[in-house]
């Protein structure tokens, strides 16, 4: 794994942990949920585009469908600081996670977005996507 992954993951963990104690202070179930580290590679001059259509619309529509956001990050160094997006999930479950998608994929309204975003080409070249459980030990559940 690179550093970078785990600089973001590092990052991601301590907003997790003040998201759950936020969560536990409201009676939180403490049942583990799922995580999704998503690294989008962005198509060559994209990078603002896509961290436009993010902040502008994805995020939202992420809210609308269950997908909680812990938090995105853009690698600080060379050469990946020009067309990298990394950025953490968090869902019930697997199959939350699952039917979130499902539903998000088929908005109208992402749809639209997709549509509008792409006008001058693909703001995406590659996606990766990890699956994560927490460990017995983590303090992140």
């Amino acid at each position: 794994m690179s550093n970078r992954i785990l600089i973001a993951l590092f990052f991601g963990a301590c907003l997790m942990t003040s998201d759950l104690r936020a969560a536990d202070e409201k009676g939180g179930s403490g049942k583990e949920r799922f995580f999704e580290l998503r690294t989008y590679t962005a198509a060559e001059g994209k990078l603002d585009a896509l961290l436009s259509r993010f902040r502008d619309h994805t995020n939202t529509l992420f809210a609308r469908h269950g997908i909680q956001i812990i938090g995105f990050w853009v690698p600080a160094d060379e050469p990946r600081k020009h067309n990298t997006l990394i950025y953490i999930l968090a869902y019930p479950d697997r199959e939350s996670r699952e039917k979130s998608w499902k539903e998000f994929s088929n908005d109208p309204d992402w749809k639209q977005v997709v549509k509008e975003s792409q006008k001058n080409g693909k703001l995406v070249d590659h996606v990766d996507s990890v699956y994560m459980t927490p460990t017995d030990f983590s303090p992140i559940k």
